[in-house]
């Protein structure tokens, strides 16, 4: 029961971000903080430093004033006083430095610890997961919200306590100048208290709206300029113009309500800080305040202000940076659909027995793909699964890697449940060759090689040679070194093939999997392809899912699927003999029928 509750969370939390408390949320910064609390120390102690000199600074423009007002002026005093004025600052500027650099190196640390968090476990979540949550929002969320929460660490943080402590300091020094005064003043700083928890409030909500139109915005155009082609083929620029013009005025109009929350309270502050001055200078006259002495009290209420002010500047990043982060930690409190259990094996080699028992998957509840699907298929045989789109053919192969659970039955592989095989260790030793290749940005060697840089380049040439990739490669301009542009445009669909299968040979799997890898291929490369399937029956055993059934006539096993259970099975010549869905397949495909076979 708590394993489904688990799950019920996990996948709510996809589909919406959870609000989650102010004090949880920083309970959770922390976490990240504590490696690096030494340094946040010592920029504390020298932010200390920094206020209690700053503090100093207008007790000594008082005694200057004081001195110059009198009848006996001493030029030693003044000189005195002004050398300390200026030591003072040069102070404060070497502490600002030494500060902002410690700060800076502790904060870009927390945060590379956090971008690492966050896209490890983006690595760990599922297939189903990812289509619920959008790439671009995952986007949004390791790049866009982890700098915000680095402006929290190197800037935000120090700025906030600076202005606090300088806030204390201030008023503490004003109420032994004068204490009458000192409580005066606590009606207009009461009146800025209240209005910032109010402001607080509402630009919280204001930011949380704009953090998700963000969000919508940037999901939109990632989907967007990825199907650009698609888009311009259908001509429906316009259609994708008017989506993006929709989001686009939502975000600005969010963005509007923010800096709409600000444009009130900025000048509501100022006009507050006018007022104490006035009221100030009237109470000093009242009092029968000395020139220095209002002078002192005009300088520590703008030093009180000033930190006010900022303060509220600082609440727009403090907002941003706790909207950012509830995202992150939402996404870091989605658990993985699937998982290793605590007792999963990690078998060192796989002979290749692969059974289904009485297995029932659906991805949505009870809408299901599989309906008591149960096969065999023996170590080092090729079983091919063919049928109708939808029928479940390429659901069985994500099955066996793992990419979802199932809901009922067993997969076993060398007799093992796979759901106690660890899961890298069971991929590992899975190879996967699918219709639709992705390649990466980089060289033809580091896509095959996946960027391991401990497989030497002998071995990469032999498995491209194996596979017979090698016949193109070696006529490009740059060899194995050829740049890759994005997803591989720059290669027909043939050769992007060629290259996952060499990948695939490379990586040394005890099982293959095939996903329609000879679909949408010249007949020149299928012959090669082929060829090189032909080798790579020898590796182990092979799934393959193909809509020709040409590719399959050689397979041992030949699985027919329709609605998501298992209706004929046999080798080619035996289904052939049945005359039955399998066969008006073959005859519909060749026009000659099957009487020359």
């Amino acid at each position: 029961m708590a394993e489904f509750m688990d799950e019920l969370d996990s996948k709510e939390r996809l589909k919406g971000d959870k609000k989650i408390p102010t004090g949880v949320l920083l309970g959770r910064i922390l976490k990240y903080i504590r490696p690096e609390l030494p340094r946040f120390i010592l920029a504390g102690s020298l932010i200390l430093l920094n206020v209690i000199l700053d503090v100093i600074l207008p007790l000594i423009t008082k005694g200057i004033t004081e001195n110059i007002t009198s009848d006996d002026i001493r030029l030693s005093f003044l000189i005195g006083m002004a050398i300390a004025y200026f030591a003072i600052c040069i102070c404060n500027n070497i502490f600002l430095y030494i500060e902002s650099m410690v700060l800076q190196k502790a904060g870009q640390s927390v945060i590379c610890t956090l971008r690492e968090d966050v896209f490890g476990h983006i690595e760990e979540m599922s297939q189903n997961q990812f289509t619920e949550m959008p790439v671009g929002s995952l986007v949004t969320r390791v790049t866009s919200y982890t700098q915000s929460m680095s402006d929290l660490f190197t800037n935000v943080i120090v700025s906030v306590i600076k202005n606090v402590v300088t806030l204390i300091g201030v008023y503490v020094v004003m109420f032994f100048i004068n204490w009458r005064m000192s409580l005066i003043l606590l009606v207009p700083v009461t009146v800025v208290f209240v209005t910032s928890l109010i402001f607080s409030k509402k630009v919280g909500v204001a930011f949380r709206n704009e953090r998700k139109k963000l969000s919508d915005l940037n999901t939109f155009m990632n989907e967007n300029l990825s199907g650009m082609k698609i888009t311009q083929i259908f001509n429906r620029e316009e259609k994708k113009l008017s989506e993006f013009d929709e989001k686009n005025n939502g975000l600005r109009n969010a963005t509007w309500k923010v800096i709409l929350c600000f444009g009130i309270y900025r000048p509501f502050i100022t006009f507050v800080y006018i007022a104490t001055i006035a009221l100030s200078f009237r109470m000093g006259i009242i009092l029968g305040f000395e020139a220095a002495a209002v002078v002192a009290f005009y300088l520590y209420i703008d030093k009180f202000f000033q930190p006010v002010q900022q303060l509220a500047d600082q609440l727009n990043n403090i907002q941003k940076a706790l909207s950012a982060s509830e995202r992150l930690f939402n996404l870091l409190d989605v658990k993985p659909e699937v998982r290793d259990v605590p007792d999963a094996v990690e078998p060192e080699h796989f002979d290749g027995k692969i059974e289904f028992r009485n297995v029932w998957f659906a991805y949505e509840k009870e809408n299901w793909i599989l309906k008591d699907v149960s096969f065999t298929v023996e170590p080092g045989q090729t079983c091919a699964f063919v049928g109708a789109t939808g029928a479940g053919k390429t659901t069985i192969l994500s099955l066996i890697v793992r990419n979802y659970e199932i809901q009922k039955g067993q997969i076993l592989i060398d007799g093992t449940d796979i759901s106690k095989i660890k899961i890298k260790a069971l991929r590992k030793a899975v190879g996967q060759m699918l219709q639709d290749v992705f390649l990466f940005s980089g060289t033809v060697k580091t896509n095959i090689s996946l960027h391991d840089e401990s497989i030497p380049d002998e071995k990469i040439k032999a498995a491209c040679e194996y596979v017979g990739a090698d016949s193109f490669i070696s006529k490009l301009q740059n060899g194995y070194d050829e740049e890759v542009i994005e997803r591989g445009e720059n290669f027909s669909q043939g050769q992007r093939q060629l290259m996952s299968f060499a990948r695939t040979v490379l990586h040394e799997p005890q099982i293959l999997i095939l996903d329609e890898a000879t679909a949408n291929i010249d007949t020149e490369t299928e012959v090669l392809i082929q060829q090189s399937l032909e080798k790579m029956r020898s590796i182990g055993t092979m799934l393959v899912v193909a809509h020709r059934l040409s590719t399959i006539q050689h397979a041992d096993n030949i699985i027919v699927l329709q609605n998501g259970c298992i209706i004929e099975q046999g080798n080619h010549q035996q289904l052939l003999a049945k005359r039955g869905y399998y066969y008006k397949l073959y005859e519909l495909q060749f026009e000659n029928g099957v009487g020359n076979n």
